[in-house]
């Protein structure tokens, strides 16, 4: 297997992940678990920050690497509208909220917000991801 097969393996496995997470997100909202589907948000646009990253053959272990190399190699370059990454950082923050804050119960407000943010942003990023 060459190595544009490799990385196209991967970037399909993290974009499966992705969809995978953000499916399982709109059934935790949909039996009113709003923690457990901001944390499936967040999930979803994690993936597919990852698959944007092996295209660079760039990775990180670490969220806030990733987010990061997000936002330095797509939003500030212009192929990802800031409001991406707004949406990114944000439901990064609700789902650190909603898995470690105490006695903190994520709103249904919240959670239809991540949800709609992370289905924009999984859709924009497979949109991008099958022109390169």
């Amino acid at each position: 297997m060459s190595q544009a097969d490799n990385i196209g393996a991967l970037v399909k496995a993290r974009l499966q992940q992705a969809q995978n997470a953000l499916d399982a997100g709109q059934l935790l909202f949909e039996q009113d678990l709003y923690s457990d589907s901001i944390n499936r948000c967040y999930y979803a646009m994690f993936y597919a920050v990852l698959a944007l990253l092996v295209t660079r053959q760039l990775g990180t272990s670490k969220h806030k690497g990733a987010i990061s190399l997000f936002d330095r190699e797509f939003v500030k370059t212009g192929i990802f509208d800031k409001e991406m990454s707004m949406w990114l950082h944000q439901t990064f923050e609700q789902r650190l909220e909603a898995d470690y804050a105490d006695l903190i119960e994520a709103s249904i407000e919240a959670a239809n917000e991540c949800y709609v943010q992370a289905e924009n942003f999984v859709r924009q990023v497979k949109e991008y991801l099958q022109t390169v």
